[in-house]
């Protein structure tokens, strides 16, 4: 501390004085100021630390709620597809259900793959929080035959640690990454060497091959592509030729509609085939769905229609097939064209204009109907539908019917039966069902009885019963044959994809296109219910029918053609 000075006047050394200790507080406030400072800069920057950890954990628990919810979602839609496979279609919303599970499912991985990454970031800013990792389903092994490029990194020449070059290999790890090639293409250039005869000056030629279109301008493999993705993906020729255009092929819209048209004559042979084969079937699923057809200055309401040869739930050994037709409306003059000549089982739905195939003075013989159990149990679900009143927020709307409700579960129960009895024979079907589902039946049949004697003539609940009571003795024929099945689902599987892909293509653009479309809707969906993939049998048989005489077309029957394709059996597993 500096000293008082002795040369200066008393009332001037009190005044230095004062300003010196002045001076001292000021300098002390200074230092804890500074130190104050310091402190609250250390307290924000630990308020900023445990905010960036606050951060980061919340980051990561929105990940795991996120991953939570993806596998919840993906084990409800396993369950869903589970039953479906062990129990078949167990109401009309299982098949909505799976699609929207399937949608709900691909939105919850996208968000949970996105808060992953999230929280892997806030983590990386932190020291104690742990990024979080989701754990992913197994995935399934590459195909064997899968294309492979073997990318090797370049090893170190020198120790990382020490600098030493004496290095022994170890190992490897190897890191799969599936990638895309774009679509190739290539020119087959077929050369026939011409050669004259010096003797005779005779010219001679190798005769020329055969092509899938004329000049061999598109390859089977490419025509199948092109037939395939119109026919089996719903994706319209205009599409596929910008998709062409943008991989370097210029391929005008015209040019693949002459294509398709060559390829769909050389194919119609094996649509007869399949024609023949299905009307020769004692049962048949039957039903159609609407098409709209480009006419005049408008479109109309068109049909396609479809008809099922499945034996498979009654032990049959035939192959099963669909056959597809189309018509300009949905008159029953149709349905009447197509099975003028065949007599046996139709299984459909109540359709007015099939009643003239049922007529007891139809020339030759009536067919025998079988009535569709799903389309009945409809009528009463959709006012038995709980939850669809609830999404709906029906507070005020109308109330659930425990008739319907009742005629559901005694409907489910006849389907429950058929669920276990499926696959076997027709004998053994009709001995389960006269022991257990006809008691059930004539049970249901007295029960709806005494409730409609109770109902108004407004009840909803009246059509549904009537729709049943009145076919009683066509519903009830299941009894006594076992090869009738409860529900023409076989039929309404069919027609799916029509209803799916005619959002792509709109309309046929003319009658002639609908009946094409049918040609290859039948060889198509024949191939799904074989087995077989649609796309290398087109290819094959696009490449091989011209060469095959008449009398052996029916190797390339889906069915034959898959037969001939599975690897022989050795001669003891032949004989056990």
């Amino acid at each position: 501390m500096t000293s008082k000075p002795v040369d200066l006047p008393a009332d001037l050394a009190g005044a230095y004085m004062a300003l010196l200790a002045a001076h001292e507080a000021l300098q002390a406030e200074r230092d804890v100021a500074v130190a104050d400072a310091a402190n609250a800069q250390a307290q924000a920057a630990n308020w900023q630390t445990q905010a960036t950890n606050w951060q980061a954990e919340a980051a990561t628990v929105q990940a795991k709620l996120s991953d939570t919810e993806a596998r919840i979602a993906r084990l409800e839609l396993r369950i869903e597809k589970l039953k479906r496979e062990l129990y078949g279609q167990r109401s009309e919303r299982t098949r909505r259900l799976i699609e929207q599970l399937e949608l709900e499912l691909e939105d919850l991985v996208t968000a949970a793959s996105e808060d992953e990454l999230a929280a892997a970031a806030a983590a990386a800013k932190t020291q104690r929080v742990r990024a979080f990792e989701r754990k992913r389903p197994v995935r399934k092994p590459w195909p064997d035959d899968i294309e492979r490029e073997r990318v090797v990194i370049a090893a170190p020449s020198a120790c990382g640690r020490c600098g030493g070059s004496r290095l022994a290999k170890l190992g490897e790890d190897v890191n799969e990454t599936l990638e895309e090639i774009p679509r190739r293409f290539k020119l087959i250039e077929t050369v026939r060497e011409k050669f004259t005869c010096r003797e005779c000056e005779a010219i001679t030629q190798p005769p020329a091959p055969f092509h899938a279109t004329p000049r061999g301008f598109i390859g089977p493999q490419l025509l199948a592509t092109i037939l395939f993705d119109k026919f089996g993906m719903h994706a319209p020729l205009n599409r596929q030729s910008a998709r062409f255009k943008a991989e370097g092929i210029d391929l005008p819209l015209s040019t693949l509609a002459d294509q398709v048209g060559h390829g769909t004559f050389a194919l119609m042979p094996l649509f007869q085939l399949i024609e023949r084969h299905v009307l020769s079937a004692e049962r048949l699923h039957g039903d159609d769905t609407t098409i709209r057809i480009l006419a005049k200055s408008k479109c109309t309401t068109g049909r396609i229609w479809i008809y099922v040869r499945d034996d498979q739930p009654f032990a049959g050994t035939a192959p099963p097939a669909a056959l597809y037709y189309a018509s300009s409306d949905r008159r029953g003059e149709h349905p009447q064209k197509h099975l003028a000549n065949w007599q046996g089982i139709l299984q459909a739905d109540c359709y007015s204009g099939l009643n003239a195939l049922f007529d007891e003075r139809r020339e030759g013989q009536p067919l025998t109907p079988a009535f569709c159990f799903a389309h009945a149990r409809r009528g009463f679900f959709e006012l038995a539908d709980i939850e669809k009143n609830a999404r709906e927020g029906k507070r005020n709307g109308k109330p659930i019917s425990p008739i319907a409700l009742e005629a559901v579960k005694r409907l489910d129960a006849l389907f429950e039966i058929e669920r276990e009895i499926n696959g076997k024979t027709a004998a053994e079907r009709r001995a389960v069902r006269q022991q257990m589902s006809k008691p059930l039946f004539d049970d249901m049949q007295a029960w709806l009885l005494r409730e409609r004697e109770t109902l108004s003539r407004s009840s909803d609940v009246l059509k549904p019963m009537n729709y049943l009571l009145s076919r009683w003795t066509d519903f009830a024929r299941f009894l006594d044959d076992g090869r009738i099945c409860l529900s023409n689902n076989a039929a309404e599987r069919g027609l799916r994809g029509i209803a799916l892909g005619r959002r792509n293509w709109t309309f046929a653009g003319s009658q002639r296109g609908a009946d094409r479309t049918a040609v290859m809707l039948t060889m198509i969906t024949t191939c799904r219910l074989n087995d077989v993939d649609p796309k290398a049998w087109l290819a094959d048989v696009l490449a091989r029918i011209a060469d095959l005489p008449t009398s052996r077309l029916y190797e390339l029957l889906p069915w034959e053609w898959k037969r001939s394709r599975e690897p022989e059996k050795p001669a003891d597993q032949q004989a056990a």
